[in-house]
């Protein structure tokens, strides 16, 4: 199983250099992806918890293509109905292209109301949206030969039971964000129940857990997937490999905005899973990039 990380593109403390710097952390640490979220307007909901300056995901991630080497690049989530589907196809491809085929399109369906509201999208539609847009996307790989998209896997977040049927219909991968242990289980049961109805095979299980590192043990019931000590942490990692994961995207963001003032923080906490979690990352990644 690999490991990848949730870079804050966000924030008081985020500017282009702490956005190289990340992507330096990352690929030095032998992580398999750098993964970026996505806002567009920047609406009083969205504030609360990402604040300006907000880098948008495509553009900076394009230029992170150029800074790094081999580590894949990905987005958590791309909220799908803000864009004209044509425009996410041709901009996802050309950030393939690029970066030597690095992308990763993570999807979802968006949660902001405020910011639907300013984009002038209909709230109430955005599941739908989410779905024939995503459908547009792939239609325009399909067919036109000068998007060379390539294979970009799409993997489709989302908690909720139209999120984990919506990854069964068209996902590579299904990539929930953020949850406790215990709730994992009945949800891998559901998206499995859900593969069969479809009569499709179950995606890939690609989640985005919590990276928050404790002194001492976090015993509560809440407990996200990884909170806690390192050795919390670590056993968490190893049950989402029994699980199945193929990649666990690490999350060391927890809304507070003053935390992307003091990265480093988060790169301890990082440097220390890596330095405990088996095997060489760094040679594993090298190794799948030289495959693809």
């Amino acid at each position: 199983m690999r490991l990848g990380v949730n870079v804050p593109n966000f924030g008081p403390g985020t500017d282009p250099d702490v956005l190289r710097r990340w992507a330096q952390v990352a690929e030095g640490l032998g992580f398999d992806m750098l993964m970026l979220s996505d806002h567009v307007v920047v609406t009083p909901d969205v504030a609360q918890f990402y604040p300006e300056p907000f880098y948008e995901p495509f553009t900076t991630l394009a230029w992170l293509a150029g800074i790094t080497e081999r580590i894949r690049l990905g987005t958590t989530v791309l909220i799908v109905p803000y864009r004209h589907p044509l425009l996410i196809a041709r901009a996802a491809a050309n950030l393939n292209d690029l970066s030597g085929g690095r992308l990763v399109l993570g999807v979802g369906s968006g949660w902001a109301r405020e910011e639907f509201a300013a984009l002038d999208v209909p709230f109430e539609r955005r599941g739908a949206l989410t779905d024939s847009h995503l459908a547009a996307v792939r239609a325009a790989w399909d067919a036109e030969p000068g998007y060379r998209a390539g294979s970009i896997p799409i993997w489709v977040g989302g908690n909720s039971d139209a999120g984990i049927r919506r990854a069964v219909r068209i996902g590579d991968a299904w990539h929930p964000l953020r949850f406790t242990m215990p709730w994992l289980s009945g949800a891998l049961a559901r998206l499995h129940a859900s593969a069969d109805e479809q009569g499709k095979a179950a995606p890939s299980f690609a989640p985005r857990i919590a990276l928050r590192m404790t002194a001492s043990p976090v015993t509560s019931e809440g407990r996200l997937a990884g909170e806690g000590t390192s050795d919390q942490i670590l056993d968490d990692l190893h049950r989402l490999s029994e699980h199945g994961a193929d990649i666990v995207v690490l999350d060391p963001y927890h809304s507070e905005p003053s935390e992307t003032e003091h990265p480093e923080i988060a790169w301890a906490a990082l440097s220390t899973v890596v330095a405990r979690w088996p095997g060489d990352l760094t040679t594993s990644s090298k190794h799948r990039t030289e495959r693809t």
